[in-house]
């Protein structure tokens, strides 16, 4: 996360080792060439996960904004650099359930269900209702909060009765919503081409009932969680490391970064310690990701 210069410093500092700001690239090139296989490693497992988080974020590298997209579990991270925010060919073949923010292009993956983050929801309701003054989603807000209380209540499965309950509670409400925006006048708009524009609020209301399924997934699979935080907090030290040392000046270091912080990612959500495993891996050892295999 710090830059070279400023590593080097910090090394001086404490440990009294110089080292140059171009042995630490170099050494964080060789590192990231050694742990390739891991990575692949991590990937394959992660697509394999019943359930993952996909998430994504703008990346400088040479000037020029590419994107940066996590796919996570609890027990690893993917971390992959990508011209295009739209690249997501690589994630064609994944199965199981895929965790997201509702971004549109995740919904070409055609062999996975979705779920959405409810945070989200959480956010743009309370917007409706603090700023818009729409009391529907006062009520939408309260039922997704009371939803999210039983999914920690009952973590093996909420009973049957109370999904029943919740279900039309949710339908009631999306109904009182829909009437409402039904009764507003129009919208204006330049011209006569084009669909009529709606308001946020009708918006949000279309979304809450044809992703019904989606937005609901959490109350009928255990295994599904009622945010996306898992995701956004795997990117969150990817920002951090923006602000603080800015973009990439080439490709190769993006992937290098991206390749390490994916395995010291995956190694701290493992239990295992960092300075050991860079440390066996500069060696050339990397069982400890492989626990089946001898050799590294």
């Amino acid at each position: 996360m710090i830059p070279e210069d400023r590593l080097s410093e910090v090394l001086l500092d404490l440990f009294g080792c110089r080292m140059t700001p171009g042995t630490i690239a170099n050494t964080s090139k060789t590192l990231a060439q050694i742990i390739e296989p891991v990575v692949i490693e991590i990937a394959s497992e992660v697509k394999a996960a019943p359930v993952k988080h996909l998430d994504e974020t703008g990346l400088r590298i040479g000037g020029k904004t590419n994107w940066l997209h996590v796919v996570s579990t609890q027990t690893e991270t993917w971390y992959r650099v990508a011209a295009k925010r739209k690249d997501i060919e690589v994630l064609a073949e994944i199965k199981g359930v895929v965790v997201h923010d509702h971004w549109k292009p995740y919904y070409q993956l055609v062999q996975v269900n979705h779920a959405l983050c409810n945070a989200h929801h959480l956010r743009e309701l309370k917007a409706l209702e603090e700023i818009d003054q729409e009391s529907w989603a006062k009520s939408m807000k309260k039922v997704l909060l009371l939803a999210c209380n039983y999914k920690h209540r009952y973590p093996q499965g909420i009973p049957e009765n109370i999904i029943a309950r919740i279900n039309q509670l949710y339908e009631q409400i999306l109904n009182r919503g829909l009437d409402f925006h039904s009764s507003q006048p129009p919208l204006n708009r330049k011209g006569h081409r084009g669909r009529v524009k709606r308001r946020v609020g009708h918006n949000l209301l279309l979304r809450l009932q044809n992703f019904r399924g989606d937005v609901l997934r959490f109350l009928t699979e255990p295994d599904v969680p009622f945010t996306n935080n898992q995701a956004e907090r795997d990117l969150r030290m990817m920002k951090c490391k923006q602000k603080i040392s800015g973009g990439f000046r080439s490709l190769d270091f993006a992937v290098s970064f991206a390749n390490i912080r994916s395995f010291l990612s995956t190694a701290s959500k493992r239990g295992l310690n960092l300075l050991e495993v860079v440390t066996d891996a500069l060696l050339g050892n990397v069982s400890v990701f492989f626990p089946s295999n001898t050799t590294s």
